[in-house]
C-alpha cells in the first residue's frame, strides 16, 4: 500500500487487498446508512457496466453513487427487481471490496462534489488484462478505439485507485485495474485542449474529456497498439550521473554515441516509437586495442542505468563440455527478458546482457577446425535469440572484443550488433582525464607531489592505453615505496613512511619502465643505429613534416635504396625515431625468422592495422627483398607476400590518422621489375662512400686518430691509391675517354668503414692497419 494525500492508494499490480482505505467524510446525507445483505448481481449486463444493483425502495432512482462501509465507492442502479434490504455487486466488485455473499454492510448515498470541486479525471491510467487468464488473442488491440468504448460505457462513473472493472471489447471480456489518476475541476478540464496533470486523488469521475492511458498487466498476454498506452518512461540514465564517477576517462564521445544510438529511443513512450515505425537498437559492439576500457565499461555500466541489473558474461563461460549445454547457457541469458516481455510487452524494463571477449564464442561459422560444430551452434542460437522469429524488444546486447575481424558477419548486421563503436587509444585530453581519475586519492590524501603536472604527463604518455597509464602510476608508486625501505633490508620500513610522497621524478622513472604496446620499438630501432649516423640531407625532414601537418596527404611512403652496408637501415631508424611519432614499429626479416608465409602476412596486416589506431604512425620496413623471400636462382619470391605489401603500402589510413612508411632495399632493379617502386612517393639513393673527404669526416666523428694524423693518412692514401690497390676498381677519366689511362676510385659502405676503423683501433699500429684494410676497397 502506498500513502498519498492521507489516503491509502493500492499500488500497481496488487490484485488483493488486506486493508481497507480510510473512511470518506460525507455530509448532509439524504438518508441514514442502512445495513444491507450482499447477494449476487442482478444480471451480467450490470456487471459489464460497472454498477451495483440496489432496491429502488432503499435508494432514490436519482442516486448514482453510494459508499460501502465508508471505504468503497460504488456506482449504483436502483431497480424494482432487487429485493429490498439487499445489494447485488458483481463477482468482480465483490473481489475488489473483499465482500462475501450474505455479508451485512453499510451502504449510503455519496456525493463526490461535497469533498471537493476537483473530482473529475484529467487523466486516468488503467492496466489491462483478459478477464479469462487463459485467453489467447494474437491480434493487437487498438487502444484508441478502446478508449472510445471505455469513455462511452462508463461516462460520469466514479472510479477509485485499485478498482477492478470489466468491459466488452469486440467480444472479448477485458479486465481493467485503475492504477493512477490526476483530477481537476470540470471547468479547468473543459478549458484545456490537452488535459494537464492535476493532483492525484483516491477517486474521481470519468468525463468525455478525460485522457485515458492504458498499459498491459504484468501477467497478461494482451497486446496493445497505438495511442497513449503507457506511463512516461523513466530515464535510463541517472540525472546526476558523471562519466568520471565510473572511473573511466577519455571515453566521453564513445559514451555519448552509445546512449544516443542505443538508449535514446527507449526514453520515449512506446506509442511515439510506434508512430515512427522503428525498432529499438538491440546490440552494440565495442572493439579496440586491449586496455582501452571496454571491460571496465562493462563492469561499471550498471551504475549509470535505471534498469534491470546487467548480466555480465565472459565469452568462454558459455562453452560447456556436454552436448547442447552451451546452447542452453545462451538461452538462459534471455530467460528473464523473455518472461517480462511476455507479461508487460513494450512496457517491460530494459535487460542488458554484456559479453566480454565475444570473439571466443562468435567466430566466423565454418572457420573452426573442430568436428563438434559447437561454436557454430552457439552463434546460431545467439542470432535467433537477438533477432529471431519471436523478437524481443526489451534486450540490449553489448559485445566487446579486441578482434572484430574474427566475429561472424551475420552478428553485425542491422537488427543485431548494428552499432559498432571503436574504443581507441585516448588522446591527450583523455589521458589527462585518466591520470586525474587514478591519482584522485593521492591528491585527496596529499601524497601526490606538488611538482607533478598531469598535463605534462599526458603529453609524455603518447599512445598509452588506460590500463598502461594505471600501470605507470603503480610503477611510480613503487619508486616512492623504495625510498622508505630500510637500507640493507627487504621487508623493513622506515619510520617516516607517513611522509610518503610521489614526485615528478618517480613518474619520469616509471616512463622508462612502462612502454605502450602501441608505442615505439625503441630497443629494436636503437640496435640499428648503435654507431650513430652523420647528418644527412634535410630533404627527408620535409617528408616527416608533410605527414605530421598535411591534411591532404595522410599516407607518405619513402624508399631508401643502395648497396649493402651503405647505412640505409640506420638512416631509416634514425628518421623514424627523430620523427617523434607516437607509434613507431619496425618490420625486419630477423623478426620473422621461422614464420610461415601466412604467418608473415598476418603479422604485416596486424602491424599496419595497429598503426591505424594512432593519430601519427611510422612503420620501418627493412630489406623488402628478404621479406618477400626473393632469391636470384630461379628467380623465386613469394607472390602472396608481395601482393600483401603492395596493398598495405597503398592503403589509406582512416580519417584523422596519418602514416609514414620508410622502406629499404639493396635490389632496386628487382623492385623495379616487380613494380614495387611505383607504390612509393619518393625514392632516395643512399650511396657508398666514394670521396676521401667523407672518409675524413667519419674518422673525425669517431676520433680514430688525432686531427693531424687523420689529415696525413688521407693525404697518403690519395697519393698512393694506385700502388696500394689490391682489388682495383677502375673508372674512365672523362677527358681521356677512349684512351688506356685509368685511375682507381674509392667505393666503400659506411658499415665496412666502421668495421675497418674498429679493427684498426685494436691493432698496435692503428694507422698502418687502417691503410692496409681500406686499400682493399679501391
Amino acid at each position: 500500500m502506498k500513502k498519498n494525500g492521507g489516503y491509502s492508494i493500492i499500488s500497481r499490480g496488487e490484485m488483493g487487498y488486506h486493508e481497507k482505505p480510510p473512511s470518506f467524510q460525507t455530509q448532509n446525507r439524504s438518508m441514514d446508512s442502512s445495513l444491507l445483505r450482499i447477494t449476487r448481481g442482478l444480471n451480467e449486463g450490470l456487471a459489464m457496466k460497472n454498477v451495483m444493483g440496489v432496491s429502488d425502495r432503499d435508494f432514490s432512482p436519482k442516486t448514482k453513487y453510494a459508499i460501502l462501509d465508508d471505504s468503497f465507492i460504488f456506482n449504483i442502479y436502483p431497480s424494482s427487481e432487487v429485493e429490498s434490504g439487499t445489494a447485488g455487486p458483481s463477482r468482480v466488485q465483490r473481489m475488489w471490496a473483499q465482500l462475501s455473499l450474505n455479508q451485512l454492510v453499510s451502504l449510503k448515498p455519496f456525493n463526490p462534489l461535497e469533498t471537493s470541486d476537483d473530482v473529475y479525471f484529467a487523466t486516468l491510467e488503467i492496466e489491462l488484462s483478459f478477464f479469462n487468464k487463459n485467453q489467447e488473442v494474437r491480434d493487437m488491440l487498438d487502444v484508441e478505439e478502446m478508449a472510445e468504448v471505455v469513455s462511452k460505457t462508463f461516462s460520469m462513473q466514479v472510479f477509485s485507485i485499485g478498482q477492478i472493472f470489466i468491459f466488452d471489447f469486440h467480444g472479448l471480456n477485458i479486465k481493467g485495474l485503475v492504477v493512477n489518476n490526476s483530477v481537476m475541476s470540470l471547468g479547468n478540464i473543459k478549458a484545456m485542449e490537452t488535459p494537464s496533470h492535476g493532483r492525484q486523488s483516491p477517486f474521481g469521475i470519468l468525463v468525455p474529456q478525460t485522457e485515458l492511458v492504458f498499459s498491459k498487466a504484468p501477467d497478461s498476454g494482451i497486446q496493445l497498439k497505438g495511442g497513449k498506452r503507457s506511463r512516461p518512461v523513466n530515464k535510463i540514465i541517472q540525472h546526476d550521473f558523471k562519466f568520471e564517477d565510473l572511473g573511466i576517462g577519455g571515453l566521453d564521445s564513445q559514451f555519448s554515441n552509445i546512449f544516443r544510438r542505443a538508449f535514446a529511443s527507449r526514453i520515449f513512450p512506446p506509442d511515439l516509437i510506434d508512430k515512427l515505425g522503428i525498432q529499438h537498437v538491440k546490440g552494440i559492439l565495442l572493439f579496440g586495442p586491449p586496455g582501452t576500457g571496454k571491460t571496465l565499461m562493462a563492469r561499471q555500466i550498471g551504475k549509470m542505468l535505471n534498469s534491470v541489473e546487467p548480466i555480465i558474461v565472459n565469452g568462454p563461460e558459455i562453452l560447456n563440455k556436454y552436448v547442447g549445454q552451451s546452447e542452453e547457457n545462451v538461452r538462459k541469458l534471455f530467460t528473464a527478458a523473455e518472461k517480462e516481455y511476455k507479461e508487460k510487452g513494450d512496457d517491460s524494463q530494459l535487460h542488458i546482457i554484456i559479453f566480454d571477449e565475444l570473439d571466443a564464442i562468435c567466430k566466423q561459422r565454418g572457420s573452426r577446425g573442430d568436428s563438434t560444430g559447437v561454436g557454430d551452434s552457439v552463434v546460431n542460437q545467439l542470432l535467433s535469440k537477438i533477432d529471431g522469429v519471436e523478437q524481443l524488444n526489451n534486450i540490449l546486447l553489448i559485445g566487446m572484443t579486441n578482434r572484430k575481424d574474427l566475429i561472424d558477419e551475420a552478428l553485425m548486421r542491422p537488427g543485431r550488433l548494428e552499432v559498432q563503436i571503436e574504443v581507441g587509444l585516448p588522446d591527450e585530453k583523455g589521458r589527462q582525464q585518466i591520470l586525474s581519475i587514478h591519482t584522485a586519492k593521492m591528491r585527496e590524501n596529499n601524497i601526490l607531489g606538488s611538482d607533478v603536472n598531469l598535463e605534462e604527463l599526458a603529453s609524455l604518455t603518447k599512445n598509452f592505453s588506460g590500463a598502461e597509464i594505471a600501470g605507470l602510476i603503480k610503477s611510480a608508486s613503487s619508486f616512492a615505496f623504495n625510498r622508505h625501505i630500510k637500507v640493507g633490508t627487504v621487508a623493513g620500513v622506515e619510520a617516516d613512511m607517513s611522509d610518503l610522497e610521489i614526485t615528478r621524478d618517480d613518474f619520469i622513472g616509471a616512463l622508462s619502465e612502462v612502454r605502450p604496446a602501441f608505442g615505439t620499438s625503441e630497443e629494436e630501432l636503437s640496435r640499428c643505429i648503435q654507431n650513430h649516423i652523420i647528418p644527412y640531407s634535410p630533404i627527408v625532414n620535409l617528408y616527416i613534416e608533410q605527414v605530421r601537418k598535411s591534411e591532404h596527404c595522410p599516407l607518405v611512403s619513402i624508399l631508401l635504396h643502395g648497396e649493402a652496408g651503405s647505412g640505409k637501415t640506420a638512416l631509416a631508424a634514425t628518421l623514424a625515431m627523430r620523427s617523434e611519432f607516437p607509434f613507431c614499429k619496425m618490420i625486419s626479416p630477423e623478426s620473422m625468422v621461422g614464420f610461415s608465409e601466412s604467418a608473415k602476412i598476418n603479422e604485416l596486416n596486424r602491424i599496419f592495422t595497429d598503426s591505424y589506431k594512432s593519430p601519427l604512425s611510422v612503420i620501418l620496413v627493412d630489406e623488402i627483398e628478404r621479406l618477400i623471400e626473393w632469391v636470384p636462382i630461379g628467380p623465386r619470391f613469394s607472390n602472396a607476400l608481395l601482393q600483401t605489401m603492395l596493398v598495405l603500402f597503398r592503403k589509406q589510413p582512416p580519417k584523422g590518422h596519418r602514416l609514414l612508411v620508410i622502406a629499404t632495399t639493396n635490389q632496386q632493379g628487382i623492385m623495379d621489375e616487380l613494380g614495387f617502386t611505383d607504390v612509393f612517393d619518393a625514392k632516395m639513393l643512399v650511396p657508398n662512400i666514394t670521396s676521401w673527404i667523407s672518409v675524413e669526416q667519419v674518422l673525425k666523428y669517431f676520433n680514430l686518430f688525432d686531427e693531424e694524423t687523420i689529415k696525413s693518412t688521407i693525404n697518403y692514401l690519395q697519393q698512393n691509391m694506385e700502388s696500394l690497390s689490391t682489388n682495383l676498381s677502375y673508372t674512365h677519366r672523362p677527358e681521356t675517354s677512349g684512351s688506356n689511362n685509368f685511375v682507381p676510385t674509392l667505393k666503400i659502405g659506411v658499415k665496412k668503414l666502421l668495421l675497418i676503423m674498429e679493427t684498426a683501433r685494436q691493432d698496435s699500429n692503428p694507422r698502418a692497419k687502417f691503410i692496409q684494410l681500406i686499400s682493399e676497397y679501391f
